[in-house]
This record gives structure tokens, sequence and C-alpha cells, in this order.
């Protein structure tokens, strides 16, 4: 396993967002923006450390001024930086946000972009589509390392399905064809996870099927489709969801156990450490919160 930066902040989207969204709107999108601002808005520092920025970074953002838009960079590499994709981003935050969109196939409104583009942003959104494909890409171009990186000065971190695998150990996907096990992920967050967990056949089935039978690392995270999970410092410390029915579970064998205790603040892991294993990430008294 490689680990993220000790202090990072990685959301798991298992579904939901604008890419599920006929309207674009989403109560998951609006609240990552709203931690992009925090981002934005950080008081600048001249010596730089992990997920605080540097007062020469601050300055380029804006600091000593008004509050500035954040701004956000789409990654939809697992998609095959579809062009419908990235117009449906761009449509989601148009006026929110100062949009970015790195393209490793040149689809992009400005054609590829170098991944070191990444290192200027304050949230980076990465799209669904082949978990596979987007791993074996990244690591081409360098852009695990940029990501981790990234993470280290205060970036977050953030995607949907193979957009939320890729941040894992291993993963539930559909990138061969059929679901199967995949254990080549970033390993950024121990252990692994299933996305669309009730909301595709076979997910739930599989999933506990392969922790069962230990082709995939248990406990693992499973996460509806309009649910989130927010890990800090490597562990999660919140369940999002934008429809009442929509959660998140911890699976260990054939039996699931539904994180969250329902209630309106982010609250933090019992432990501050950088957790080792999948069962030191997911407590199960995190906080659950309905968004609006």
């Amino acid at each position: 396993m490689t680990a993220a930066a000790a202090h990072s902040t990685i959301v798991a989207l298992g579904g939901g967002g604008f890419s599920m969204s006929e309207t674009g709107k989403s109560a998951i999108d609006d609240h990552l923006l709203e931690r992009a601002s925090l981002v934005r808005d950080a008081p600048s520092t001249d010596t730089p450390s992990a997920g605080v920025r540097s007062t020469e970074t601050h300055r380029r953002r804006g600091g000593g001024k008004a509050p500035l838009l954040p701004r956000v960079c789409f990654v939809p590499t697992a998609s095959g930086d579809d062009p419908d994709y990235i117009r449906r981003f761009e449509a989601a935050f148009a006026g929110r946000a100062e949009t970015s969109v790195l393209s490793l196939f040149g689809q992009g409104p400005s054609g590829y972009q170098d991944p070191q583009m990444l290192l200027d942003t304050d949230l980076i959104y990465v799209g669904g589509g082949s978990t596979a494909n987007l791993l074996t890409l990244w690591r081409r171009h360098g852009v695990d390392d940029i990501m981790r990186d990234a993470a280290a000065n205060g970036t977050i971190l953030a995607g949907i399905s193979a957009g939320a695998n890729c941040w894992f150990e291993a993963s539930s996907t559909d990138s061969f064809g059929p679901l199967a096990p995949l254990d080549d992920g970033l390993g950024f967050i121990p252990g692994s996870v299933c996305p669309h967990y009730h909301g595709e056949p076979g997910r739930a089935d599989s999933f506990r099927g392969w922790i069962t039978s230990g082709r995939l690392p248990g406990p693992g995270l499973a996460i509806d489709d309009h649910a989130a999970v927010v890990f800090e410092n490597c562990a999660a410390t919140s369940v999002l969801v934008e429809r009442p029915e929509a959660n998140a579970y911890l699976v260990d064998g054939w039996s699931e156990t539904r994180l969250g205790i329902d209630g309106d603040s982010d609250v933090a892991s019992d432990d501050p450490s950088v957790p080792g294993s999948a069962s030191d990430t997911l407590p199960r008294n995190l906080l659950r919160r309905v968004l609006q």
C-alpha cells in the first residue's frame, strides 16, 4: 500500500453528483464546493506544510482579497475524456467555480494538459468509467504521484464510481465487462470499496462474496448511489447523502453494517493517527449527514 499524505481529504462517491443528476444539481457537489472554498481561502504561511497553502500559492489565489471562486479540475480519464461528460461538468459548475479539465486524451477545452496543473487547484473531481484504464493511464503520465502531492498541499481529492475506486487498495469494477475484483488501486486509503452498492445488479452479492473469500481485503466499504464517505488523514470521518435512502456500509464477509449516526456537523475520527489497515479507517460511529 502506498499511503497518501497524512494530512489529506478524500471524498469517495458511490454514485450521484452531477454525473447522475438530470438537472446537473447535486447536494454532494454543493458540499464539495463549500469545502473547496475553505481551501482557497486558507491563510498563507511562509513554511509550506501538508494541508496548508504556501505564501506564494496563496498570493496567486488572491490571498488578502475578497473570497474567490474555488478552482475545480475535472479528471474524466476513466471515461476516455468523453466530451459530453466534460460538457455536463462545465454546465454543473458554471458560475460557481473556476473550472478546468485534465485531458490526457486531448479532448478537453484546451486539448492535452500537463498533469502538473493539478497542483494549483482546490478540488480535483475524478469522473466515472473504467477503473483499470484510469489507473494504467495515470501511472503512465505520473498522475498518481501528482495526486499525492496535491493532497499533501491541501487540495481535496474527490471522485465518483471509478473516481472513488482509484483511491483505495482494491475495488469492485466492471472494467473488464463482468464485475470483478481489482487489487491494483493507488492505496491512498487502505482496504477495498464497492460503488453503486445497491444501485446496480450483482454489486452487493459479488462484493460480499469477494470479501468472504479473501479476493478483496476486508472489511470493505460499500457506498450507495447518492452517498459519499469523507476521509480525513486517511480515516473516514463522515457519511454524506443527498437522498435519505442512500447509505454507506461496513462489509465484513456476508455481514453488512450501516455506517453513520444522523447529525448536522462534521466530526473527527476517534484516532487522529494515520491508519494502517481497513478496519482502522471505518469507525462505526461516523456522522451521517442528509444534505439538502
